[in-house]
């Protein structure tokens, strides 16, 4: 986190949960002057809003908020719905983290006036000179089963120039005894796991509700021929094993989806491994060790442990990834972020795998 500064202005981003809650009470402590903004960005999200007021009014904050609805839609929705659609596995937060909730938060912060921005997030940020300009990097939380790194990999320098992760170096029990030592009804609320505009977590309904039935298609064996009939490819995602209602006999799992032809490949067990991937759209963070061909470490979802490969720059603004050990099923539209030690490096989208 930046160096403390009594009396500087901080927005944090609030909405309630244990994490945004306790990174209130922390910069209150540090001598912050303190307010917060909610992002009310669905119609669903009336009970965020609610939490968020509460916890401002037990901790004598003045609260924001910021309504963005159709920004939301166009932005996150939307798209999240057509990837699904032409058969790739997107995550929402990535989409949304540089193109809608942090670029609100420092919209706001700019018009009240606020030295900083604040989440609670699990991740760090760190001031870097190289070639006599300023840089500031963004690294993984102390406390590595809570990192949430790989969800801000694309912010801008715009962003963590300004701001300020108190839970960096906390496990998830210290921070819940900060809420309960600000005596926040929160310090108990449980971790929510769902997508949250979709709080049931049934995005196959939730899509079609939105966007219309996705048409039925053939499964295709691994033997090349029809073995049965899938209820629409935004169902699926390459990597799955169950739910297919196949019978073959054997263990199968999907390893492609062809949006063109609406037909989804199967493979046998133990085929599920690929030795690269190609990606689109990449990021690229000023590190002084990356070069057009680096070797880091690189995770190819959110939740994957981290796994040594080799990064390859492309003219189009994409990279290749090919890994030291083949990774089991990365899924277009996932994306993949490059580390070296505990600094992000850059990321980007998959486009599709690599197999040698």
């Amino acid at each position: 986190m930046h160096v403390n500064t009594n009396g500087k202005k901080v927005l944090v981003a609030l909405s309630g949960g244990v994490d945004s809650s306790a990174c209130v009470y922390l910069l209150q402590k540090a001598g912050y002057s303190v307010e917060a903004v909610v992002l009310n960005l669905f119609p669903a999200a009336a009970p965020t809003v609610a939490a968020a007021q509460q916890t401002a009014d037990l901790l004598g904050i003045k609260l924001h908020v910021v309504t963005e609805h159709e920004t939301f839609l166009h932005n996150v929705i939307l798209p999240f719905c057509e990837e699904y659609r032409t058969g790739k596995t997107p995550n929402p937060c990535v989409m949304c983290n540089p193109s809608t909730k942090f670029h609100f938060i420092l919209k706001a912060a700019d018009e009240l006036g606020f030295d900083y921005i604040a989440t609670g997030h699990y991740a760090s940020v760190e001031h870097m000179v190289k070639d006599g300009e300023e840089h500031y990097l963004l690294k993984k939380a102390d406390f590595l089963p809570r990192d949430q790194s790989y969800m801000l990999y694309r912010l801008g320098q715009d962003v963590l120039s300004r701001l300020l992760l108190p839970l960096q170096h906390l496990a998830k029990d210290a921070v819940r005894a900060v809420a309960a030592e600000a005596k926040l009804p929160c310090a108990t609320k449980p971790d929510s796991q769902e997508i949250c505009f979709i709080p049931d977590n049934n995005y196959p309904a939730y899509i079609e509700n939105l966007l219309g039935k996705a048409p039925e298609g053939d499964f295709i064996a691994p033997e090349g021929k029809p073995c049965g009939r899938h209820k629409g490819i935004l169902h699926y995602t390459v990597g799955q094993r169950k739910g297919l209602g196949i019978a073959l006999g054997r263990p199968v799992f999907i390893k492609s989806i062809d949006a063109e032809t609406n037909r989804i490949y199967l493979a046998d067990s133990g085929d599920e491994y690929a030795s690269g991937v190609l990606l689109h759209s990449c990021v690229v963070h000023p590190h002084p060790v990356l070069a057009d061909t680096t070797h880091l470490g690189v995770k190819i979802r959110s939740v994957a442990k981290e796994a040594p490969a080799t990064v390859t720059l492309l003219p189009d603004g994409g990279a290749r990834v090919m890994f030291d050990t083949p990774q089991r099923a990365p899924a277009p539209g996932q994306s993949v972020v490059w580390y070296h030690e505990d600094y992000v490096v850059g990321g980007g989208f998959i486009a599709e795998q690599i197999q040698l």
